[in-house]
């Protein structure tokens, strides 16, 4: 459903059960292009005009608008396939990280970031975000922790050379540390 019309139906509901209704713009993520969010003041709920019961205004919230519609979250199939490839992706990632031993060498490659070196510390699943995660200490200080990550320790190593990846970012190698020269300057 587009937009203006999925907004629509939010005016009429709230209207209907006595919420005051405010159209705001804001600026959206395209250059130049503005969202049009829509606020429901729930403070008008107890108006005098506004004579209809809790059952006339919960039939007609946005949540029971999306349940008749089978939208989002009540939509069965859309969830089921969201988890059928969460599934997947998750078998995909312990595959990846199955392969990848701590003590090993490696290179880590994202996009729009230079290419960093660094030993593996930790391998598995972690609590800070789902998912398999590989902790690496880097030969130069561009990690953003000390191997610990709301106060959970998984590995240890200085401040700012510690850091998390996804195992696909990961190549494992004989990539031998370079010297920085950065034990010198401590």
């Amino acid at each position: 459903m587009p937009l203006h019309r999925a907004m629509k139906a939010v005016i009429r509901a709230g209207t209907r059960a006595g919420r005051g209704v405010q159209g705001v713009d804001a600026p959206g993520p395209a250059k130049g292009r503005h969202d049009t969010f829509c606020l429901v003041h729930n403070s008008l709920l107890h108006h005098p005009d506004a004579a209809l019961s809790s059952d006339a205004r919960s039939a007609d919230s946005v949540r029971s608008f999306l349940k008749r519609s089978k939208k989002g979250r009540f939509n069965e199939e859309e969830v089921a396939q969201k988890e059928a490839e969460q599934a997947q992706k998750l078998a995909e990632e312990k595959a990846l990280a199955e392969a990848i031993t701590v003590g090993a060498r490696c290179e880590v490659r994202m996009a729009g970031q230079p290419l960093k070196r660094g030993t593996v510390m930790y391998v598995g699943l972690a609590e800070f975000k789902p998912g398999y995660w590989i902790g690496i200490k880097y030969d130069e200080p561009l990690g953003k922790h000390d191997g610990s990550v709301n106060g959970q320790r998984y590995f240890e190593c200085q401040p700012k050379y510690g850091a998390f990846v996804k195992p696909q970012h990961i190549t494992v190698g004989d990539f031998p540390e370079e010297d920085y020269g950065l034990e010198d300057e401590m």
